[in-house]
C-alpha cells in the first residue's frame, strides 16, 4: 500500500498515539484481574513453549552453543539454561540460551493471525527475570500473557505480504521487552521507553533465510532475548526511543503496511492469547495442511505406505506455502521449510513428529527420491481467515489412479484447536527423558502458588 506523504504522516501519528495506549494499558493492567480463561490458555503456551525449549537441546548446534554460553556466563549464577543438563548461569544468559532452543524443533506456538511467535519472543526473558528476581509463577503467567497482547498487536498492526523481513529478527528484541518490563511492574512511560527502545533492536532478518536453512534464522529469538532484556534494563535510566518508533522500522524501514487502530483497540476485551495455535507437526506452520491431507491419503490408500508406489504428488498451496520450494535441502532448518520435504519425508514414515524432520531424513533415499516428484501449484480457492492457509494433495500412483484431499485449515489453530489432553502428552514426551518431573510441574503451573524459582527447580530436576 504506497501513501502519500500527507497520509504517511497521518498513519505514523496514530501509531504514536496508538502506542501510547496500548503501553499505558498493559503498564495499569491488574495481574491479579485476569480472565480465568486467559490465564489458563497464557498457561499452556508457557508449558507448550518450555517443551519445545527442551526438545531442541539435544540438537548438535544448541548443545554446543549452549555450553559456549555457560562458559562465558557471569555472576551471579540466577536462572536455569534447559540444556541437556540444567545448568545455573547469569539471568541474560539463561535468557540467550534458551532463546536459541525455542524455536529450532519448529514445535513452539504461534500467533494465527500474523507471522508471529509472540511466546517464543517473551518467554526466555520472563522466565529468567522471574527466577532471578523471585516472582510469583501467577504473575509470570499474567506478565505473559499482558505482554503477547502487546507483541501480537503491534505484529497485527504492521503485517505484510510477502513476508520480507522474518518475525523472530523484527519481533523478538519487542517481546523480550515486554515481558520483562511488565512483569517488574514499570509505569506507563518506562514501558514504552522498553519497547521503543527493543523495536530500534530489530532484526532486519530475511525471511529467505527460513526456507534457505540458514541457521543464522534460529540466532535471531536468542539475540533477541538478550537485546529485549537489555532494553527494559535500561529504560529505567532514561534510555527510549520514540511513540513512533514502531512506526520508522516497520513501516519507513521494511515496507509493512500499517493499520493503527488495531495498537489499541478493544484493550482487555479480545485477547490475543486466545488466537494462538499450537504445533504437533514440526515443521513451518504453512505447511500444515498438506502434511495432514498427506496423513490423511496415506491412511487411506495402502499403497502410498511404498514411496515406490508414488509416482507424482501435485500440491495446491497458499501463496505463504509457495514460498517453501528448496528441493534440496541441506540443513534441518531448510527441511522444516520445504514444501516438497514436508510431504516427502510425512509420506514416506506416516508421521510428523520431531523424527520424521530429523537431519537423516534430508539425505534419506526414498525421501530425496519423492522430493523429485513433487509440484507445487497455486491453489485456486483461497477462503477468508482461518481458511486462509489451504492445501489439496493429489497422488499418482504408478499403476495411473489417483486419489486427493484437501485440508482447508490445519489442526491446532483457534478454530480446530487441539484438547489440552493432547497438548500435555506432547509436552510429556518432549520432556520426559531428559526431565521427567516437567510435565507434572508444568501441568500445574495455572494454579500454582509458589515462586517460579521454585516451580523451575521442581520441573528441572534430573534423574542421577
Amino acid at each position: 500500500m504506497v501513501l502519500t506523504d500527507s497520509a504517511q504522516a497521518d498513519a505514523r501519528e496514530a501509531c504514536g498515539r496508538r502506542f501510547v495506549e496500548l503501553c499505558a494499558w498493559a503498564a495499569a493492567a491488574s495481574l491479579d484481574d485476569l480472565p480465568g480463561g486467559v490465564r489458563q490458555r497464557a498457561s499452556l503456551i508457557l508449558a507448550d513453549d518450555i517443551a519445545a525449549v527442551v526438545a531442541a537441546s539435544t540438537e548438535p548446534e544448541v548443545a554446543a552453543i549452549q555450553t559456549e554460553l555457560a562458559r562465558s556466563s557471569g555472576s551471579p549464577a540466577a536462572a536455569t539454561l534447559l540444556g541437556r543438563t540444567a545448568l545455573r548461569v547469569d539471568h541474560y544468559t539463561a535468557a540467550a540460551g534458551n532463546g536459541l532452543a525455542i524455536c529450532w524443533s519448529e514445535l513452539d506456538e504461534g500467533y494465527r493471525l500474523v507471522a508471529c511467535h509472540a511466546g517464543a519472543y517473551i518467554i526466555p526473558a520472563l522466565i529468567a527475570e522471574a527466577e532471578a528476581m523471585g516472582a510469583r509463577t501467577a504473575d509470570v503467567i499474567a506478565s505473559l500473557a499482558i505482554a503477547y497482547e502487546v507483541t501480537a498487536r503491534i505484529a497485527h498492526a504492521f503485517p505484510a505480504q510477502p513476508l520480507r523481513v522474518h518475525p523472530h529478527g523484527a519481533f523478538a528484541p519487542l517481546g523480550a521487552a515486554a515481558g520483562v518490563a511488565r512483569l517488574r511492574g514499570y509505569a506507563s512511560k518506562e514501558f514504552a521507553a522498553a519497547l521503543s527502545t527493543a523495536m530500534s533492536m530489530s532484526h532486519a532478518g530475511p525471511y529467505s533465510h527460513a526456507p534457505a536453512g540458514a541457521l543464522a534464522r534460529n540466532a535471531w529469538t536468542a539475540t533477541g532475548a538478550w537485546a529485549g532484556y537489555r532494553a527494559a534494563d535500561w529504560a529505567r535510566l532514561g534510555i527510549g526511543g520514540l511513540p513512533e518508533t514502531i512506526y520508522d522500522v516497520m513501516a519507513t524501514c521494511y515496507g509493512h503496511d500499517a493499520f493503527p487502530d488495531r495498537l489499541s483497540g478493544e484493550l482487555g476485551t479480545t485477547w490475543a492469547v486466545s488466537s494462538g495455535y499450537h504445533k504437533m507437526i514440526a515443521c513451518c506452520q504453512y505447511a500444515h495442511s498438506a502434511v495432514e491431507a498427506t496423513l490423511r491419503l496415506r491412511a487411506q490408500v495402502p499403497a502410498l505406505t511404498d514411496p515406490a508406489n508414488i509416482a507424482a504428488i501435485v500440491v495446491a498451496t497458499h501463496p505463504m506455502g509457495e514460498t517453501l520450494v528448496t528441493a534440496e535441502p541441506d540443513t534441518a532448518l531448510a527441511g522444516k521449510f520445504s514444501m516438497l520435504h514436508a510431504v516427502a519425508t510425512t509420506a514416506v514414515h506416516g508421521s510428523a513428529g520431531a523424527s520424521a524432520f530429523a537431519r537423516g531424513s534430508l539425505s534419506d533415499p526414498r525421501v530425496a527420491a519423492l522430493r523429485r516428484r513433487i509440484r507445487l501449484v497455486a491453489h485456486e480457492d483461497l477462503k477468508p481467515w482461518p481458511k486462509d492457509r489451504p492445501a489439496r494433495v493429489e497422488v499418482t500412483l504408478t499403476d495411473g489412479s489417483r486419489r486427493a484431499v484437501s485440508i482447508d485449515s490445519a489442526r491446532g489453530g483457534p478454530d480446530d484447536p487441539f484438547s489440552e489432553a493432547e497438548l500435555r502428552d506432547k509436552i510429556a514426551a518432549l520432556t520426559g527423558e531428559l526431565y521427567p518431573a516437567m510435565a507434572n510441574t508444568l501441568a500445574g503451573l495455572a494454579t500454582s502458588q509458589k515462586s517460579w524459582a521454585d516451580d523451575m527447580a521442581a520441573m528441572a530436576t534430573q534423574p542421577r
